[in-house]
């Protein structure tokens, strides 16, 4: 398979005109030369955070607050979880797939909840996607058993030492929320060694510090957090000390797009395009454990065409930042897969 356009390159998304050649499910190699199309070819993005049970719920509980929408357990979406039938849960999560695929996304971090029929539920909905999921299970060791891993709600919540232990002896990813609505859960989250935080919405210095110590992960989601009115995370202090991803949060609050995350992103914080496109990207690849997110020789080819020629992109001077500050779903013209 030859892909021709303007190729956002490497690490440093470098546009550069020519072919991208793909065999087998891998980036074979880059041919750089006169394109004769207006594509833009980039990495298919990677949301990493996100709750695609909650698609069963799309707008509810508007002018809650975040513990009255999500807190275990009496929150709005774990109430309205709980009343959905195993039908009708697959089918919604089946429909975001969908979304997500045709979006442009390769992968994600999924926190499933409802322990082992919460995994099963989601990998039923999974059957027949090109999606890589990486599925989270909540509540018990068992679910963590069934799934890839461990996605702890937060520090205030539990200690989650057993969790993580088990976790760990699995060999299996363990992430946890922390710093959301204050800074009470950072540090005995971080006390937990997890492999990535979620939010981190309101660090204070020492935490800042350790996690420039540890290089910790940290996945923010902006949009969540502005819906939430939790505060909006500081992004350019994060990025400084360590690995940045993005992710779009529950789905019951937000389109889990990753155009939309990138464009509020980019025009809301201290934060540059090619940071931007990495925290979209490689960043979350490499949290997922995924052989994605750049466009460079063997890579799998998990890749999006966008059509630069589009009413939307047409005449943009700077294909980094279109993608980034411009484009959506209706500029995608090819999802390519591994």
């Amino acid at each position: 398979m030859l892909l021709e356009g303007t190729i956002l390159r490497g690490r440093g998304f470098e546009p550069v005109e020519g072919r991208v050649i793909v065999e087998d499910g891998e980036i074979l190699d880059i041919e750089e030369g006169t394109a004769h199309t207006d594509d833009i070819i980039l990495p298919a993005f990677v949301n990493a955070h996100t709750h695609i049970g909650d698609s069963v719920a799309k707008e509810a509980g508007e002018g809650l607050s975040l513990e009255e929408l999500v807190a275990p357990p009496d929150g709005l979406k774990h109430r309205l979880l709980d009343e959905a039938n195993r039908d009708e849960l697959v089918a919604a999560m089946s429909r975001t797939l969908s979304f997500m695929e045709q979006s442009g996304t390769a992968g994600f971090i999924e926190f499933r909840e409802g322990g082992v029929d919460g995994v099963e539920a989601i990998e039923e909905a999974l059957v027949g996607d090109d999606i890589e999921a990486v599925v989270l299970g909540r509540e018990t060791t068992a679910a963590m058993k069934a799934a890839d891993g461990f996605g702890a709600s937060g520090a205030n919540d539990g200690d989650f030492v057993h969790e993580r232990s088990e976790t760990a002896e699995a060999n299996k990813l363990f992430g946890i929320h922390a710093g959301e609505v204050d800074s009470s859960d950072i540090n005995p989250a971080l006390d937990l060694k997890p492999d990535f935080l979620v939010h981190m919405v309101h660090p204070e210095t020492l935490h800042l510090e350790r996690l420039a110590d540890s290089e910790l992960p940290v996945v923010v989601c902006p949009r969540s957090n502005a819906v939430t009115n939790v505060g909006l995370p500081p992004v350019r202090d994060l990025l400084d000390r360590t690995t940045v991803a993005l992710g779009t949060d529950n789905v019951f609050l937000n389109s889990p797009s990753m155009f939309r995350e990138m464009a509020f992103t980019a025009k809301l914080m201290d934060v540059s395009t090619v940071e931007v496109l990495r925290m979209a990207t490689i960043n979350g690849a490499e949290i997922a454990g995924l052989n994605c997110g750049l466009v460079e020789p063997g890579r799998d080819s998990e890749l999006l065409v966008l059509d630069g020629d589009s009413d939307n992109l047409s005449g943009a001077q700077d294909p980094r930042r279109a993608v980034v500050r411009r484009a959506g779903v209706d500029d995608v013209k090819r999802v390519v897969r591994s």
